[in-house]
This record gives structure tokens, C-alpha cells and sequence, in this order.
């Protein structure tokens, strides 16, 4: 993790095209949660082998196949996001809330034996709709004292040996202009030496993070259902991001000890969009009336409509009582990102009209993820893609157990650690459940809490220790659906 954070500090520094676009956000984008109708995210996802959800055409297509009847469903969902923080021993917390929606859908059923009875072709199956992949809501809030460097340390450090006009305008020139990268004298001048005040700390330093956006799908299936013992599906799914984030960034000399200096706060806006596609395929095998087997496999899914928008401010403030606002071009980059492939195996068990117990167990390399551009090779970034991601293995357990038209259900999620260093990133969640399901529409509700730790690092890890962070997710979903 560390050397992830290296690697993206100093392509902030000396490539500042490219600000947006590195190994961090091929992680963002390739990391899904398990979001959708209630009924799914209450038996954790695990619906590789089940189907009849409309969630399961994002995850094995071949649940489609598994519908008798048409239906429409849509499901609202509120979530709040809480992110604490522990920086030098000092500890924030901040959350946010947001109203979504998880899914919305409909599948038309066609019954094949009005056709012709003798044909082991039972059922096809057609449907259209969205399921949202991942969410980027979340607040964040680092504060806590640095008695070792400032966050204009490695400013100082990156732009010596570089005349003022040839500083990056998103970082290091940003800091010359608000006068908080100088040149002391003649001599500094000749050798371009630069300072800046309180190079070694003693200053508070406090950074508060919004992000905003997720990563929804839409998706066109097709199933079929062959003599209700093989069961195929196919799943063309349209991904689109919109994701968005705002940093603020600001350090005070609460103790005086500069006579000049007093505080700087920086702003940092990104917003990113992109589309891309996929193909999914699965299939699911009803081995006997108990047990259930399913497979899918997801391509990798390719966006090459990516396009990142950027801007950063600094403003500095003196004891004198002047200011320096300082304001960046406005950036923006087109480019192509393509997520790794997904390989899923599942197994359900049937236990007559009593209940489910279901597995899915999913297989993913992250270190797969590629940047590409017409006029960047992203050599650099794709190494650094490659070097810091594991190959992961995700699970999924659910259950539900009827009580006549009343569903109990809970699951359980593991997705393990994306990183080769640093703090494991393994998220868990947990999630319960309950719906009423008569022949002609259901009501179902669901809560699940997810987890995760991470490391976070306010400039480089070379200068500033790591901000241990821990996300902390609770999301209630409400889904509606008529049967028809």
C-alpha cells in the first residue's frame, strides 16, 4: 500500500496530464459491492445457483432462466456511511447519508409449451433493467498534530533544481504562487534551492474528504430453461461511473513557530465519468430436487469513454494579515480503462418449501486492470497496477426459511484483500432480512452492515505516517415488485 501511495504522489507531482488516472482508481472501479434487490443483499448476494432474483442477471445470468411468471421490481435504499479516522494518535469520525436506488427491473416470461408441449425448451426469458455494482458515498475527516515534516516538505523537495516557471500548475507551482515555496536569496535563486517554513513540523494538519457517485449497470438478458433441470442465461451489461470528490486540506502553525507563516488550506475537485460494457454467462443445474450447482464468467468489463475533470486552489494566510489565493487550469483527460474477469462457482440447497442455504465463491485478479490512451502508454501506472494487486477470492453465504407467505433471511460476505502491502483491506458484511411474498406481488426489507479497514496517507508515505482508517456501512433496502 505504501508503495502505491509513492507511486500516485509522484505521478500527482511531475505529471500533472494525468492526475486522475492511476492505479487507485482501477481498484475503485474493479472492487463491487453486493448492492441490488432486498431480497439478494439480505442472503449476502449468494444467489449463483438460486436465481429468480432480478440481481442475479449482474451475477449469474442464468437466474433469469429460473422465472415462470413476468415481474417488475424496483427497490429505494438509504445508506449511512461512517469513516473513522486514528492520525498521530488523534481520532476523527464523520459520516454521510444518501437516498439511492438499488435496482430497478423488469422480466418478461415466455411460456414455450403453448407452443409445443413436447418440447424440452420449458421457459425464455427476457429482461431489462439496473442493478447498482458499488457505491462511492462516504465523509472523511483526518486531523492530528505533525512534529516531522509539513505537507509543503516534499513540495520543497520535488521542485529544487526547477525554475518557477517550469513548476507543475496543479501542485508545486500552485504553492509558489501563494508564496509558500520561496527563494530565500541570490544564491537560492541561482541554484533554484527552494524553502518554504516549517519544513519539519510542528503544525496542525487536518484534511476532510466528500465523495459522492457510484458505479450502476444496466443490463439486457436472455435465459432459457431447459426441461427445468438446465437452466442458461446471458447478460449484456452497460456499466456507467459517476463519481465525484472534494478535498480539503489544511495546515495551521497553532503553536507560532514561524513569525511569518500563519496557515494554507488547499481544495482538491475531481469528477470522473465513464461507460463501458461487459458480457455475462452462466448457467445453473438442477442435479436433483435438493441441490442446485451454478457457474457464470464475466469478461472484463471495458470503458472507453472514461473522462476525468480536476481542479486545485491553495490559499495561504500570514501573521501579517495578507492572503495569497492561488488557483490551478481546469484539467481534464480522456481515457480507457478495462476491470479484470470474473469466474463464479456456486452451490444451493433446496430443502423443500422450508428453505435456502446457498454459496457463491467468486474468483477475481485486480492486478488484471489496464489504463489505456492514444496519447499515454500508461506504462507506469499498469506496473504499478500489477506490482501492488493480489488475485482474490470472494465469498458469499445466504439463507431464508419460509414461515407460509413470511421470508426469513440472512447472509454473510467476505471479500478479501485487494493489496499486496499494507493494511489488510478485507471487507465483511453481514446482513438480515425478512419479505412477504403472495402470488401476485412481494414486499421485501433488508439491512446490511459492511466493513473495512484501510491505510490512508495524507502526502507521501516518505515524509508522514499512515492514517489508519476504519469504513463503516449501513444500508436498509425496501423492494417492491407486482407478478404478473
Amino acid at each position: 500500500m505504501k508503495k502505491l501511495i509513492v507511486a500516485l504522489f509522484t505521478l500527482m507531482a511531475f505529471i500533472p496530464a494525468l492526475l486522475a488516472q492511476n492505479e487507485v482508481d482501477a481498484l475503485r472501479y474493479s472492487r463491487l459491492n453486493n448492492s441490488g434487490t432486498a431480497r439478494f443483499v439480505a442472503m449476502g448476494g449468494a444467489f449463483g445457483a438460486l436465481g429468480a432474483d432480478f440481481s442475479s442477471l449482474s451475477y449469474n445470468p442464468a437466474g433469469i432462466a429460473l422465472y415462470k411468471s413476468s415481474e417488475i421490481s424496483i427497490t429505494p435504499s438509504f445508506n449511512v456511511g461512517r469513516t473513522e479516522a486514528d492520525y498521530n494518535g488523534s481520532y476523527r469520525e464523520d459520516s454521510k447519508y444518501t437516498f439511492n436506488l438499488g435496482s430497478v427491473g423488469i422480466v418478461m416470461a415466455t411460456d414455450l409449451r403453448a407452443r409445443n408441449p413436447q418440447s424440452m425448451w420449458k421457459n425464455i426469458q427476457f429482461g431489462f433493467g439496473l442493478n447498482r455494482m458499488a457505491d462511492f458515498n462516504n465523509r472523511t475527516m483526518i486531523e492530528g498534530t505533525n512534529t516531522t515534516s509539513s505537507f509543503l516538505t516534499p513540495y520543497r523537495d520535488i521542485a529544487n533544481g526547477i525554475a518557477p516557471d517550469d513548476l507543475s500548475a496543479f501542485n508545486t507551482g500552485l504553492a509558489y504562487d501563494a508564496d509558500l515555496l520561496f527563494l530565500r536569496n541570490a544564491a537560492d535563486s541561482a541554484t533554484w534551492n527552494y524553502q518554504t517554513d516549517l519544513p519539519d513540523g510542528g503544525v496542525n494538519q487536518r484534511q476532510s474528504i466528500v465523495t459522492k457517485g457510484s458505479l450502476n449497470e444496466m443490463v439486457f438478458a436472455v435465459g432459457a430453461n431447459y426441461g427445468d433441470r438446465l437452466y442458461l442465461g446471458a447478460t449484456i451489461g452497460v456499466p456507467y461511473i459517476k463519481y465525484s470528490s472534494r478535498s480539503v486540506y489544511t495546515e495551521t502553525d497553532e503553536e507560532d513557530n514561524s513569525d511569518y507563516f500563519d496557515s494554507f488550506t488547499r481544495t482538491d475537485e475531481l469528477e470522473t465519468s465513464g461507460t463501458g460494457i461487459n458480457l455475462k454467462l452462466g448457467l445453473i443445474f438442477r442435479a436433483t430436487d435438493w441441490l442446485r450447482l451454478g457457474g457464470a464468467l464475466h469478461t472484463p468489463t471495458f470503458y472507453n469513454g472514461m473522462a476525468d475533470s480536476w481542479n486545485a486552489t491553495i490559499k495561504s494566510n500570514f501573521d501579517n494579515g495578507s492572503s495569497i489565493t492561488s488557483r490551478s487550469p481546469e484539467g481534464f483527460y480522456e481515457y480507457e480503462l478495462t476491470t479484470p474477469m470474473r469466474a463464479i462457482g456456486s452451490v444451493g440447497f433446496v430443502l423443500g418449501k422450508a428453505g435456502i442455504i446457498s454459496a457463491d465463491y467468486e474468483h477475481v485478479d485486480y492486478s488484471d486492470s489496464r489504463l489505456r490512451a492514444p496519447d499515454y502508454d500508461f506504462n507506469d501506472e499498469n506496473e504499478a497496477i500489477s506490482s501492488s494487486y493480489l488475485k482474490a477470492d470472494n465469498l458469499r453465504l445466504g439463507t431464508e426459511w419460509r414461515f407460509g407467505t413470511l421470508h426469513l433471511r440472512g447472509g454473510y460476505t467476505i471479500s478479501s484483500n485487494p493489496y499486496k502491502y499494507g493494511t489488510d483491506a478485507t471487507r465483511s458484511a453481514y446482513s438480515f432480512g425478512l419479505g412477504v411474498r403472495e402470488k401476485n406481488f412481494f414486499i421485501d426489507l433488508a439491512w446490511v452492515h459492511a466493513s473495512m479497514d484501510d491505510e490512508y496517507y495524507l502526502y507521501s508515505s516518505e515524509y508522514v505516517p499512515a492514517t489508519m482508517t476504519k469504513q463503516i456501512n449501513n444500508s436498509f433496502l425496501m423492494t417492491v415488485g407486482i407478478k404478473y
